[in-house]
């Protein structure tokens, strides 16, 4: 469906930015809230914290593939604001349950089960509407935009939400997030429906699946760094369990201080949105993510150093680091998506990137939480840290290390489907 006539892009986009903007912010404030319900009102254990977390992202493993192939026959606008209703209702049952004396930690695992599956369709429907509504030439700045956006977000949510937390209670704050699915499902009615024009024949999903996963493990560009992004999730899911014990128990964080600490990784995503597009201008995008991998390892090994006042410093500026070198590699590597892959395959393509990479998050989160409890939070946040070595060496070891730039040569993009 085609846009109306008298409504601009620029609207467009900035209903979307909107609605967006509403959404990240509630669910930062969660990723602080909804851990520290299970670690100080239900007393979780290492293991049943990487439980948690990887229930957040497990839906990657299970309709990540075929996610892609549902959307793009799928309305679009509509399939968002669906998905941001089944999330407010998971989310909001955990604060019913807790009034009624019901919450268990198999309760919260169960909600984040939800909010991953919302997720995963809701990112894959909004990644492909996002350059049906902006100009090709302006996608990398918007795409910035988003990014620093959402860094903002990871920067004043968490920080909020300590703050939020330790005034009114870790439940109760998840009411924010219930608020943000609302207004964002609101927003989104207000842009026209977007469908993918679909061929006559209707392949059937298989086939759809098939094209988009052969097409990006054959791509030069794609397979590498797709492999630079689940080394960095798989990092990532171990520090997303690990973190809140860490923090209250091997660093006697007060629960205001922890949501700060949390926060200083939308400082650095910011950071890094920020200067994604000198830093590509400057070296090239290629060679700014071999960089940024290995500044990503020398901020997760930065991080579980030190004790007291210093471990703060040092957790918040492992944490600045490490972020704003991921998000300089996911403005890069999105943009690049956006701009040479073929429409039709781009759903696709989202999808196969996301189920290998996010898939790698609760894996990660599962064996961060064993370890932890096994070694103690410190030594697998160490652990961890040496794992992060393997995203630089994923370019380095592809045709990607021979390049400057990302962009194939002209005429390449359609040659890698299955």
């Amino acid at each position: 469906m085609g846009k109306p006539a008298g409504t601009s892009s620029a609207a467009l986009f900035w209903r979307f930015w909107t609605a967006e903007t509403a959404s990240t912010m509630g669910s930062a404030v969660t990723g602080v809230a909804l851990p520290l319900v299970a670690v100080t009102v239900l007393h979780a254990t290492p293991f049943e914290m990487g439980v948690l977390s990887a229930a957040g992202y497990v839906a990657w493993l299970v309709i990540g593939l075929p996610a892609g192939a549902f959307v793009q026959r799928l309305p679009l606008r509509s399939t968002q604001v669906a998905m941001d209703a089944v999330r407010a209702v998971a989310v909001a049952s955990v604060p019913l349950a807790w009034w009624w004396g019901e919450l268990t930690i198999a309760h919260l695992v169960l909600a984040a089960l939800v909010v991953s599956f919302g997720r995963v369709i809701y990112d894959t429907s909004a990644a492909t509407l996002l350059p049906s509504i902006v100009e090709p030439a302006r996608l990398q700045s918007r795409n910035s935009l988003l990014a620093a956006t959402g860094s903002v977000s990871d920067l004043a949510g968490p920080a909020l939400g300590g703050l939020l937390v330790q005034l009114l209670g870790a439940v109760a704050t998840l009411i924010v997030d219930v608020v943000s699915y609302v207004v964002s499902g609101l927003l989104l009615t207000t842009i026209p429906e977007w469908r993918i024009a679909t061929p006559a024949d209707r392949p059937a999903v298989r086939t759809l699946i098939r094209e988009g996963w052969f097409y990006v493990f054959r791509h030069p560009v794609l397979a590498p760094c797709l492999r630079f992004a689940t080394a960095i999730n798989f990092v990532w899911g171990g520090q997303l369990a690990l973190f809140p014990i860490y923090l209250v128990r091997d660093l006697d964080a007060p629960v205001a201080l922890v949501g700060l600490l949390l926060a200083s990784e939308g400082a650095g995503a910011l950071a890094g949105a920020g200067l994604t597009a000198r830093a590509t201008r400057a070296v090239g995008t290629a060679r700014a993510l071999v960089v940024a991998g290995f500044a990503a390892t020398a901020g997760a090994l930065l991080l579980p150093l030190g004790a007291g006042v210093l471990g703060y410093v040092l957790f918040a500026s492992g944490s600045i680091v490490f972020a704003g070198a991921v998000a300089l590699f996911s403005v890069t590597h999105r943009t690049y998506q956006q701009t040479n892959i073929p429409i039709e395959l781009l759903p696709r393509v989202v999808a196969t990137v996301r189920f290998v990479s996010f898939g790698a998050i609760p894996v990660g989160a599962l064996l961060g939480g064993a370890l932890g409890g096994l070694v103690g939070s410190r030594v697998a946040l160490v652990l961890l840290g040496v794992a992060t070595v393997l995203a630089p060496l994923a370019l380095l070891m592809s045709p990607v290390r021979h390049k400057r730039d990302l962009a194939e040569e002209p005429g390449g993009r359609n040659r890698y489907r299955g």
